[in-house]
């Protein structure tokens, strides 16, 4: 009988680059929030970290369940846990995980909405901050005016990068995918009249930059944290010890 194939390292760190801090909207992995991973004949053992032993537990939580159902959806992992280290909530998150207790079961009456209304409100930034990154591309690349931005469709954005976060911005959050949609719309994906196109722009750019700066400081006090002691490059410490190859 043929053994069932062994996921391979990389399968595992692919799936840990789809999770992305919900504040920050980058990848825990590029951010270095992945601290190790020990992969055995049982299954997946990840251990998460954090730049301060302080961040949100919210946002510690659901970083932590969504690398958890990521790597769950990995064939070949078999049993898999997730453990944050070094939070102030790390043994009461980490009961929770391993209960799959959900987000307010784990919290209980600490928990001040709904984890779904929490990400939401997170998806919505990211969408906003991934829109105004497609008009200024748009606008360098291209003759439209400034006048004219209220008109820009999804599909005259020319493929790449920008184009392709917008778009999984988009579809996370239920707008709608039309190449007629206008590139410019309001956190419900409304159409916007001409002269409220610039003070939604003004407040995207806001955004983005909000987000961008606290990316680059939350990777400064992860560094300073855990200076000289371990990596601290986005790149986790795996340790393979099955006895048969993924290979």
């Amino acid at each position: 009988m043929t053994a069932p194939a062994l996921c391979t390292e990389q399968d595992l760190v692919a799936a840990l680059s789809t999770v992305l801090d919900p504040e920050l909207d980058a990848p825990i992995t590029e951010l270095g929030f992945v601290r190790s991973m020990t992969i055995d004949d049982a299954g997946v053992v990840v251990h998460l970290r954090l730049p301060t032993a302080f961040c949100s537990p919210n946002f510690a939580y659901l970083m932590a369940a969504d690398a958890l159902d990521a790597l769950r959806m990995v064939d070949g992992a078999g049993e898999v846990r997730v453990l944050l280290d070094d939070h102030h909530d790390s043994d009461k998150i980490n009961a929770g995980l391993a209960a799959d207790a959900g987000y307010v079961g784990t919290f209980g009456v600490e928990a001040e909405e709904s984890l779904h209304e929490l990400r939401r409100t997170f998806l919505v930034k990211a969408h906003a901050a991934a829109m105004e990154r497609c008009v200024e591309a748009h606008l360098k690349h291209s003759d439209l005016s400034v006048d004219d931005l209220h008109k820009l469709t999804l599909g005259d954005l020319a493929p790449g990068k920008e184009k392709e976060a917008l778009l999984r911005r988009r579809m996370r959050i239920g707008l709608s995918m039309c190449p007629a949609s206008r590139v410019v719309v309001d956190d419900a994906g409304r159409r916007l009249l001409p002269e409220q196109v610039p003070m939604r722009l003004r407040f995207a750019k806001s955004v983005r930059i909000s987000m961008e700066g606290n990316a680059h400081f939350c990777r400064g006090l992860l560094a300073t944290r855990y200076a000289g002691s371990e990596s601290v490059d986005g790149t986790p410490r795996i340790h393979d010890v099955r006895t048969r190859s993924s290979r």
